[in-house]
């Protein structure tokens, strides 16, 4: 699980180091979450998990009329942010818990996210408190994981690494996670406050490498972010020397055309505000 702890803290000042690479890995998908939430309606735009701040970045250019707010957890992502959009007056970025959020000015009408809504601690509670400080008939547009193993990029690592201890319970509520949000009826009942509830499922190339030496710059990446990163900060020095083997004979094998790619999937889920429920 990643929580709010964690980027507040590690996680956050690895994704703020590696923000041009994780910017990459989704090249194949932040166009068409940008078209989607282009064809909503709204002028005061709040991009939930905004981290280094490209989704934010490409609203602000592409609609000039509008007023956008990132808001993210981590000062070191937003650090990042700031910096990239210095020059883009219609925007501004916020330290804040997007959970407990809410305008000091004209409340939102158009919530965008890509990746960053399935990390609260209580997505129920997260959704109806976004849903009471919208303006009436906002929309919501985020993109998430599906299931990890529709995720090559988080399968294939998986099956490198020693099988889980077996839990002896299941963790209660809604824990947050990368792949918390696979469930579409999971999603239907954490968009508290929301309706019109729509899922497209979006299949994209996920770039690990590129560059001179992509083999090299896919390590590099993995070391930093998500499974691998985990493994090699928390397995034994034996069993990680093994893992870094494996994991370098499989960024190998995924090799082509000069990039080291992994399949990704997504949904892309859109949402009104639900008057019945504010």
């Amino acid at each position: 699980m990643t929580n709010a702890g964690d980027w507040q803290g590690g996680v956050g000042r690895n994704w703020a180091a590696e923000w041009r690479r994780t910017d990459r890995s989704f090249a194949a998908l932040t166009p068409r979450l940008v078209g989607s939430a282009l064809e909503q309606p709204g002028t005061r735009i709040v991009d939930i998990g905004c981290g280094a701040g490209e989704l934010s970045l490409a609203l602000a250019r592409l609609r000039p009329d509008a007023r956008v707010t990132g808001i993210d957890l981590s000062e070191a992502l937003l650090d990042v942010a700031r910096e990239r959009g210095e020059a883009q007056s219609n925007l501004t970025f916020e330290q804040a818990d997007a959970s407990r959020w809410s305008s000091t000015d004209s409340p939102p009408d158009l919530y965008v996210s890509r990746h960053g809504v399935m990390f609260f601690d209580d997505p129920p509670a997260a959704f109806a408190h976004l849903a009471r400080v919208a303006a009436p008939g906002a929309r919501l547009v985020f993109s998430c994981f599906r299931s990890a193993s529709e995720n090559g990029w988080a399968a294939d690592i998986a099956r490198l690494l020693p099988p889980p201890q077996p839990q002896t319970a299941q963790p209660l509520g809604f824990p947050p996670g990368p792949f918390a949000f696979a469930d579409p009826d999971r999603v239907r009942i954490c968009l508290a406050g929301w309706t019109d509830i729509t899922f497209e499922p979006l299949d994209f190339s996920y770039v690990a490498g590129a560059g001179d030496a992509p083999v090299a710059d896919a390590l590099a990446y993995f070391q930093r972010i998500g499974p691998a990163a985990a493994a090699i900060r928390n397995l034994p020095r034996t069993a990680r020397a093994s893992f870094e083997a494996k994991l370098a004979e499989l960024v190998e094998s995924r090799l082509a055309g000069g990039q080291v790619t992994f399949p990704a999937a997504a949904w892309l889920v859109t949402a009104t505000v639900d008057p019945s429920g504010r």
